[in-house]
């Protein structure tokens, strides 16, 4: 004869210890609730923050760059009146800008409904081309393409590579083919 004890089938804690563990996942769940919804507030505020001191400074920065552009399309259309630069310069200058605009208008507004977008590198060719003063306002009014930092360090590339070949056509008289 062997003594066996007869197996346990359940908790042998009392009930009220039951219900204290039953009721204990409900409680983290409802602290850890309260605590995401903490560190969401936290973070909403604090993002908030960010957003403002973000639009501050590219207020400040969209207004810089619609100087910019400002200052270099009068300053093509000066230099045109004064006889240093064929008057087509100014006005493939323009031309392009508007076109570029349009073309980040187009593509914003795609982005925005999900349908089929402007590839980068069209942006990036029209700028090249002279839209630069364009792109770079779109950029800023419109709010496209002004964080992807990759695409902002090649339309630098490209106003520089512009600029230099204005100032190369201007110096070497290569512009006034343009006549």
């Amino acid at each position: 004869m062997t003594n066996k004890k007869p197996a346990k089938t359940g908790n042998s804690a009392s009930p009220q210890t039951n219900r204290a563990q039953k009721s204990r996942p409900q409680n983290n769940r409802a602290q850890n609730s309260r605590t995401s919804n903490n560190r969401a507030q936290t973070n909403n505020r604090a993002q908030s923050s960010r957003t403002q001191k973000s639009n501050a400074a590219t207020s400040g920065s969209s207004l810089m760059a619609l100087l910019l552009v400002v200052i270099f399309l009068a300053g093509l259309i000066g230099a045109a009146q004064q006889h240093m630069l064929p008057y087509g310069i100014a006005g493939m200058y323009l031309t392009l800008s508007l076109l570029t605009f349009i073309a980040y208008a187009i593509d914003k507004s795609a982005a925005k409904r999900g349908k089929w977008r402007t590839k980068e590198s069209t942006l990036h060719l029209l700028a090249l081309m002279g839209g630069w003063p364009g792109a770079l306002f779109a950029q800023n009014v419109l709010r496209h393409k002004s964080v992807k930092a990759s695409f902002r360090n090649v339309f630098w590339l490209t106003v520089v590579a512009n600029l230099a070949v204005l100032g190369y056509g201007i110096k070497t008289g290569a512009v006034d083919m343009f006549i």
